[in-house]
């Protein structure tokens, strides 16, 4: 008789479920651990924006504060040539954060901003996720460069009184 070399059908079975059983406890840590990434990501680039919205204002004193995410980005214009750049054109953000059509879609968030005439601000950006599976928290933030965070109806963006009313996210 010969002495066959291998595995048999049952070590193969067991050594799959094991993996699967692996599988089952690893992959609900990832999803949550990308979800957190998403939202440290938005609550980051909210920082950016604001920080742009201060270098705007000082480079250009006699508009104020950008209208829009456009108008911090390149807005289609070559930003290695420093005579493009002006106030509709500030190049302070990347193209995908400031595209042409509000909201600018980075990751898994959607950002927009807007002017503010009646809040105590004079913009309010938001940080919204495309879906709830991108991220439990909508993210805003105003003058004041506080960033904001809300747990509720977190896909759709927040007005400027809501915002004031969030929780400010702790460094």
């Amino acid at each position: 008789m010969r002495k066959q070399k291998g595995f048999s059908l049952i070590e193969l079975l067991i050594v799959v479920a094991i993996i699967l059983i692996i599988a089952a406890i690893a992959i609900p840590n990832l999803l949550q651990s990308r979800m957190r990434a998403n939202e440290a990501a938005a609550a980051q680039t909210l920082r950016t924006i604001n920080t742009s919205q201060v270098s705007f204002s000082t480079n250009y004193p006699t508009v104020g504060y950008a209208a829009s995410l456009q108008f911090l980005g390149p807005n289609t214009i070559d930003c290695t040539v420093p005579t493009n750049v002006d106030a509709t054109h500030a190049c302070l953000i990347d193209n995908v954060l400031g595209c042409a059509t509000a909201p600018c879609t980075k990751g898994a968030y959607n950002y927009a901003m807007a002017p503010v005439t009646n809040a105590g601000a004079d913009y309010l950006a938001t940080a919204v996720p495309v879906s709830t599976a991108g991220g439990q928290k909508r993210y805003c933030t105003m003058t004041d460069a506080v960033i904001k965070f809300d747990t509720t109806t977190v896909t759709t963006a927040p007005s400027a009184a809501n915002c004031q009313a969030f929780n400010a996210l702790s460094n």
